[in-house]
């Protein structure tokens, strides 16, 4: 079995499948990207796929499809992402070891690629998770 790119919590895999079936139509899951934004330099981006990208990789969890975007898969080895409720707000978190930082608001991140090498000496393979 390869290394995934990422993973998903049951919250997160539940709250995709939620997305998609309120979606309706030709909704099969969502798709996860890095964009430039916020204070703090870049932000995830999550929306909805009709069309997968065969460039993509695939993540699937408990029913759920979570589409990774390839210039965003460097930034987002090892991540962990969560659904979360609160008082306040409810949203997607990610639990990611290449964040250096994260704005006050919490909105915008600063990420840095995976040092390969050092998931190489660890004994963990990397592999396409499609």
């Amino acid at each position: 079995m390869g290394f995934a790119v990422m993973s998903l919590t049951d919250a997160a895999a539940g709250r995709v499948r939620a997305i998609v079936e309120h979606a309706g139509g030709d909704a099969k899951g969502i798709r996860l990207s890095i964009k430039k934004g916020g204070c703090a330099g870049m932000e995830y981006a999550v929306d909805l796929v009709t069309e997968p990208n065969a460039k993509d990789d695939l993540i699937e969890h408990l029913d759920a499809k979570v589409w990774v975007a390839p210039e965003a898969v460097l930034y987002l080895l090892g991540t962990q992402m969560d659904f979360e409720v609160t008082p306040l707000r409810s949203g997607f978190t990610f639990n990611n070891p290449n964040q250096t930082s994260a704005c006050g608001c919490g909105e915008s991140v600063e990420l840095k690629p995976a040092d390969l090498a050092a998931l190489a000496a660890s004994g963990e393979a990397v592999v396409r998770a499609n």
